[in-house]
């Protein structure tokens, strides 16, 4: 405020020259008074240029710390905003572009609008009549303004919301890119965007044509003002109540006062979506987080423990209901059961991207989510059942995007077995992949995304459905991985079907409709399995506890391993 105030006092230089010219060099006719009076009108205005400058600077200064500051906030909260499944989410960092823009260049208007009341001040001691003139200028556009707000917010609002589902469309189709094109989703897909876009744009229409009417009248506003008071200072000067030089001055100072309300008509849209977007932002950004800050704790030793977990999405049946087992260092969990068991959710809780709604998952005897995320993430290796890669080489996947020793991200290539495959590509470890590894096949995604998770040996490994895109040479190198893991103490559960993943586990857990079946040594488990498998049947219609047989056959079919392992 202080820059803008010496700028607005400095805005008079020219008013206050052209008044003493008029006033005090051409009647005494002194070239020296001239002189000075052009010296003094230079400095003043070279020193508004400068502060000018330097304001400008320091607005986008700024707006840059605020996006310093600010951005990694809201980032890590967009993060908990996709974990929770909220539809706000990466929109909070396009609104923080958008205030950051504002506050770079829009806000400089602002600034300028509280000094109208002091130019109209001016205009009033040259001569009432004057100020008369300027004061019904500034009200009406003024009103122009508000009417400006009230014409344009309402279309805004409803072009931002359009525009954001265009958006989100597009991002569905680019990730299923190959769904849209294999089942011919193309023109459905191109349907909903055209409707959401053309929608958007209509809407964006007619609140342009609406700023731009409000816009033309302000401007015919203010040059008929600033044309009124050139007639009403000469006359004022016929009369000889003023002087030529007031009538210059009180036009361009009344041309000052009104610039800056003209101006914020001009940019009253992107006012508009500022305050909006800072209102999103700050709304999104005052939620509770995800997960408290906690106190940092040492590294785990990979003790998992899960208590009486019950999990479920908002106002939907529970997925998981009473889920209780353990698993210690070096011992490797086979989750398996049949489809929508919630054997996937459970792996997520595992992890401690989900939190239950009862229950509790333990890692060494501490609450997962009392964990430091930072820290426990190093120790902690995930491979969901959607593989999904980060843009960029396949080195700085493997080594989770850290400055990694070269050493460490061969060593979990070769244990995940994609290092011969890797050093096939034209740049080996340096080989681009594309946005979400689009350049690599199903099988290559798969490897490397299990050489993430196993990297730095961690000590606890969930890995959900890790051979779904796997050779049998890759599901013999995924057993070793798993051997590898468990000689190093590491913790491994492994969530699948095939019968060869439990060629080097130790437990097996069943999970049948969330619940746990059977826990318990694979042996064991699988004698169970194989005894219920051959149960009679009992002629008639099925009872519930034949339904139940029934799953656990299917579970025991898929589960059993074959002569050969």
């Amino acid at each position: 405020m202080l820059f803008s105030a010496v700028l607005n006092v400095l805005m008079l230089t020219s008013s206050v020259y052209m008044l003493q010219v008029y006033d005090r060099v051409l009647s005494s006719g002194s070239v020296e008074t001239l002189l000075y009076l052009t010296i003094i009108a230079a400095l003043a205005l070279l020193l508004l240029s400068l502060l000018d400058t330097l304001r400008s600077r320091m607005l986008d200064r700024v707006s840059t710390w605020l996006e310093r500051r600010v951005g990694p906030f809201a980032f890590r909260r967009a993060l908990d905003a996709s974990l929770s499944q909220r539809d706000y989410q990466g929109e909070s960092l396009r609104d923080l572009g958008a205030v950051r823009t504002f506050l770079g260049s829009g806000i400089a208007t602002l600034f300028d609008v509280p000094w109208v009341p002091v130019y109209l001040a001016v205009v009033y001691l040259l001569h009432p009549l004057m100020g008369h003139v300027a004061l019904a200028g500034a009200v009406i556009l003024f009103l122009l303004a508000l009417v400006s707000d009230l014409a344009a917010r309402r279309p805004l609002q409803e072009a931002n919301r359009s525009a954001t589902q265009s958006m989100r469309t597009v991002d569905g189709a680019l990730r299923n890119a190959e769904v849209v094109d294999a089942m011919g989703l193309t023109d459905g897909v191109l349907r909903r965007w055209a409707g959401l876009s053309h929608g958007a744009l209509s809407l964006q229409s007619l609140a342009n044509d609406r700023a731009a009417a409000i816009q033309g009248a302000a401007k015919f506003v203010r040059l008929f003002v600033q044309t009124a008071i050139l007639g009403v200072g000469a006359w004022l000067v016929i009369r000889q109540e003023v002087s030529g030089g007031a009538m210059i001055a009180g036009s361009i100072i009344m041309g000052r006062a009104l610039a800056p309300v003209e101006q914020a008509i001009g940019t009253w849209k992107q006012m508009i979506q500022a305050r909006e977007a800072y209102e999103r932002l700050a709304a999104f950004l005052a939620l509770p987080p995800l997960r408290a800050e906690a106190m940092p704790l040492p590294a785990p030793e990979g003790r998992l423990s899960v208590e009486g977990v019950c999990f479920g999405l908002p106002g939907k049946p529970p997925i998981l209901k009473g889920v209780s087992f353990k698993a210690d260092p070096g011992e490797a969990l086979c989750i398996i059961g049949p489809s929508a068991a919630g054997k996937s959710s459970l792996a997520r809780l595992l992890v401690g991207v989900r939190s239950p709604r009862t229950g509790i998952v333990r890692l060494d005897g501490a609450d997962i989510f009392s964990w430091p995320k930072s820290d426990l993430g190093r120790h902690v290796g995930y491979l969901p059942q959607d593989v999904e890669l980060f843009s960029g080489t396949i080195r700085e996947n493997i080594a989770r995007l850290e400055e990694a020793d070269p050493a460490d991200v061969v060593a979990a290539a070769r244990m995940a077995n994609c290092h011969d495959m890797i050093l096939k590509l034209d740049k080996g470890y340096d080989t681009e992949i594309g946005e979400a590894g689009v350049r690599l096949s199903g099988g290559q995604r798969q490897r490397i995304a299990l050489a993430r998770a196993v990297f730095g040996r961690p000590r606890l490994v969930i890995l959900d459905e890790p051979n779904a895109s796997l050779d049998a040479e890759g599901e013999e190198a995924l057993n070793r991985a798993i051997a590898a893991l468990k000689a190093g103490g590491s913790t491994v559960v492994v969530i699948g079907h095939r019968p060869s993943l439990l060629q080097e586990v130790t437990k097996v857990l069943v999970l049948v409709a969330g619940q746990v079946e059977m826990f318990g040594p694979r042996a064991e488990v699988m004698d169970r399995l194989t005894r219920r498998n051959v149960q009679p049947v009992v002629a008639g219609s099925p009872t519930r506890a034949q339904v139940a047989a029934g799953s656990r056959s299917a579970i025991a079919q898929a589960a059993t391993p074959t002569p050969a392992e």
